[in-house]
């Protein structure tokens, strides 16, 4: 990312003097002049270093450095001053300040000082701007499969690795773009730097504009203190714009000017700076038709596909199913802490014939509920959800299906079949797991019933269509696939 330094100093030949031997590429620095309102400015601004000459200093020292220190970038402060005396010396180091120089040092000695403060910076802005990495990072080889489809998938994506073109991931929610993208970055020459991600369709359209470039003090309501934005944050490493489709129009512009000049302009500032990243974008749904519609501009289409890859759906890939499983099998089972040694062929059968609409994040969800629910060492039918169980061969599903156990309905004389493994779990534990297998296949049975129309499917369910749309996405459904299933059952 880049770092921001603010070199309030008042010698002009001095603060010349510092420009030049801090000028770099990850560095931006920026030197206002001595005014009444300067520490006001200075609290404000996004820093992480603060270059400032005693002259200028305000006062009570230590109740304005506690006010610098709140804030949420708490930049290093170094003081130049011009006498040795050691006691101010003491007492400037007492209100907080992180380095005291005399002001007549060799620039040089100066450099190395404050090196070592960007040094500290960059790695305190490693922990506050990111989340730590996971214990398995992305790798490519994690896509390696037997399908055809993926086959030639993977055969164009090492090729990109080395590139530092704009890249367009497009696939169904769930196959793993953001990923794949990650592990693109992990590989490349990029992977000292850092990868962010960024959902453009879960930010409102003006925070999402914050979030990108950043802002000024004061560029809007409630802008109080200026902000970094993700462009910035990323310098040197790669950003994922995942669902990038949900741009609005007038921010589109931006990005494509972000691009093109690899320049960023906070929003209400009137000075832009360069930023080096490589972007990587995502999108759900193929964009092309987006562009033919207007919702979505021909030239940043062109922009961010230079090279388009497409990552097939998991039901076009059922041969990869075994290994995926096998794979995360071993990886939960460790993560969990459950001795799980594998999967029995009931089972897997079943999760090879499921047409998983919520793909391979819908595998990963579905095996992480059997291992936790498992009592031996392999995952049977009993361990999966009823939608996925029911879809093995009947012998097969006969034969796993555990005996039932008979119970009585108090005060009628009709009996319910409960399985033994049910009766096995404690009753919230049962009930819960009933209940989301019953949710689930009412929502999938008012999709199949209106052929995937939302608004008819809501109306029956008696809730919200955006109610509907959060069942949906929590059960990884697709309007998309009741539309196929309906219009395959008209056909025939």
């Amino acid at each position: 990312m880049l770092i921001r330094i603010i070199l309030a100093v008042q010698d002009s030949v001095l603060r010349q003097q510092l420009q030049e031997i801090l000028a770099r590429p990850d560095v931006l620095v920026q030197a206002p002049r001595a005014r009444k309102d300067l520490w006001d400015w200075i609290v404000r601004e996004s820093a992480d270093v603060l270059i400032i000459s005693q002259s200028l200093l305000p006062n009570p020292l230590k109740d304005k450095m506690d006010e610098l220190q709140s804030r949420p970038d708490s930049p290093a402060a170094v003081v130049l001053f011009d006498n040795a005396e050691p006691k101010e010396r003491a007492r400037l180091m007492a209100a907080g300040c992180d380095a005291v120089l005399f002001s007549g040092l060799a620039a040089e000695q100066m450099r190395d000082v404050i090196e070592k403060l960007l040094e500290k910076r960059r790695r305190l802005a490693q922990k506050r701007f990111f989340a730590p990495q996971p214990l398995a990072e992305p790798r490519l080889a994690d896509f390696v499969s037997k399908s055809s489809a993926m086959a030639v998938f993977m055969n164009v994506v090492p090729r990109l690795v080395r590139s530092d073109t704009a890249l367009l991931i497009e696939g169904e929610t769930g196959v793993g773009k953001e990923r794949l993208a990650c592990a693109i970055h992990a590989e490349g020459p990029r992977s000292s730097g850092r990868f962010v991600a960024l959902n453009c369709g879960a930010l409102p359209e003006q925070l999402l504009e914050s979030e990108l470039f950043g802002h000024v003090r004061g560029a809007f309501t409630g802008a109080t203190a200026a902000r970094r934005g993700w462009f910035e944050i990323a310098h040197r490493g790669t950003l994922f714009l995942d669902e990038v489709g949900e741009i609005p129009l007038h921010l589109q512009v931006k990005l494509l000017r972000v691009l093109q000049e690899h320049e960023i302009q906070p929003i209400g500032s009137e000075k832009s700076f360069g930023v080096d990243v490589r972007v990587m974008a995502a999108s759900n749904r193929p964009l092309e038709p987006e562009v033919e519609t207007g919702r979505f501009r021909r030239d940043l289409y062109h922009r961010l596909s230079v090279v388009t890859i497409t990552i097939p759906p998991l039901r076009e890939r059922g041969a990869d199913i075994p290994l995926l499983v096998e794979k995360q099998i071993r990886y939960l089972a460790r993560q969990t802490g459950r001795h799980i040694t594998g999967i029995n062929a009931q089972a897997m059968q079943a999760l090879c014939r499921y047409p998983w609409p919520g793909n391979v994040r819908e595998l990963n969800n579905v095996l992480e509920r059997a291992i936790l629910l498992c009592d031996d060492t392999e995952i049977s039918l009993d361990n999966l959800p009823e939608s996925i169980a029911r879809t093995a061969t009947p012998r097969e599903a006969e034969r796993a299906a555990p005996s039932p156990a008979t119970v009585p309905a108090p005060g009628s004389a009709h009996r319910l079949q409960l399985p033994e493994t049910w009766l096995a779990r404690p009753l919230r534990e049962a009930r819960d797991a009933f209940l989301s297998d019953l949710e689930r296949q009412y929502i999938e049975g008012v999709l199949l019933a209106t052929g995937g129309r939302i608004g008819e499917a809501a109306k029956r369910a008696g809730i919200q269509e955006r109610s509907l749309y959060e069942k949906m996405k929590q059960f990884g459904l697709r309007k998309e696939d009741f539309r196929r299933l309906r219009v395959e059952r008209l056909d025939a």
